[in-house]
């Protein structure tokens, strides 16, 4: 586990525990027990702006060493449950190596068409993204900043993403629950030093008018076009040959649930509607 003044708020590896204690003064492993916990050190300071500043001496070196990828300068806040008060804030590409969890927002872009269809904008990442280049995508998702609230977000995403006007958003959004899930990720990292992936992503349906076309304002998407229901199902297939961003399956899993395309009479339907949120969703 990694605490902060006793709280558990994440779940490290043994050998990430290692690097991080290792690379400063901010972490300091107990070995007390049976099982070494992460904590942050007297040294990190007792406030907030002190923790965030002493964690992220320690990431900018690991970054600088070239083991962070990505880095966003974006601050995730660090807390014992999404509403708690923060801890200590985090740079987004570091908070994977805390095991902290990690929240975000993936939006559902539908049109009703006039045959009465519904059809849903995706989107295809840039090939510079570092994360799954050319991958598909919806239309819009992104982490939960420090700062804004969950619509706010929203609003903010739209715009950048999507090129959405805020009066379209406001107009057409609906939230539509969360998922959750914890995996852990090894790719591309020496043995063991992989990190556990601990995610809550709240979703939205997007209702757009049939005549808007989305255009990418940040340099993120190649491309969009929409898909039918049909499509959508046939991609959830592990062999599709056009993959999609892995943490977009769930929330599209979820979207086929409530709209009734994939039916309650369908083979391990509860277990499917189970591990929707198979992770902590706090």
């Amino acid at each position: 586990d990694f605490t902060v003044s006793g709280r558990p708020v994440g779940k490290v590896t043994p050998k990430v525990a290692e690097r991080l204690a290792s690379s400063g003064a901010a972490f300091e492993l107990s070995t007390g027990t049976n099982t070494p916990t992460l904590t942050l050190s007297n040294a990190a300071g007792v406030t907030v702006e002190q923790r965030t500043k002493a964690v992220s001496a320690v990431m900018e070196r690991l970054r600088d060493e070239g083991y962070i990828a990505g880095w966003r300068d974006e601050l995730f806040k660090v807390a014992e449950q999404f509403d708690s008060p923060p801890l200590f804030m985090v740079e987004r590409a570091a908070a994977p190596l805390l095991g902290v969890i990690e929240y975000g927002i993936h939006i559902n872009g539908l049109v009703k068409e006039d045959d009465g269809s519904t059809r849903m904008w995706m989107a295809r990442r840039s090939q510079s993204k570092s994360k799954f280049p050319g991958y598909l995508d919806h239309i819009v998702a992104g982490g939960q900043p420090a700062g804004l609230s969950l619509m706010e977000n929203c609003i903010k995403e739209c715009n950048e993403e999507a090129g959405l006007p805020s009066d379209i958003t406001l107009q057409g959004i609906q939230p539509a629950g969360a998922i959750s899930y914890e995996c852990y990720v090894g790719d591309n990292k020496p043995p063991g030093e992989g990190f556990l992936s601990r995610c809550v992503l709240f979703c939205f349906d997007l209702w757009l008018p049939q005549d808007f076309v989305p255009v990418a304002n940040d340099g993120e998407v190649e491309s969009f076009f929409k898909w039918n229901t049909e499509d959508l199902a046939r991609s959830m297939d592990p062999n599709f040959d056009d993959p999609i961003k892995p943490n977009c399956y769930p929330v599209i899993i979820d979207y086929l649930l409530r709209s009734g395309a994939i039916s309650p009479d369908s083979p391990k339907y509860l277990q499917i509607l189970k591990s929707l949120r198979s992770g902590p969703c706090c």
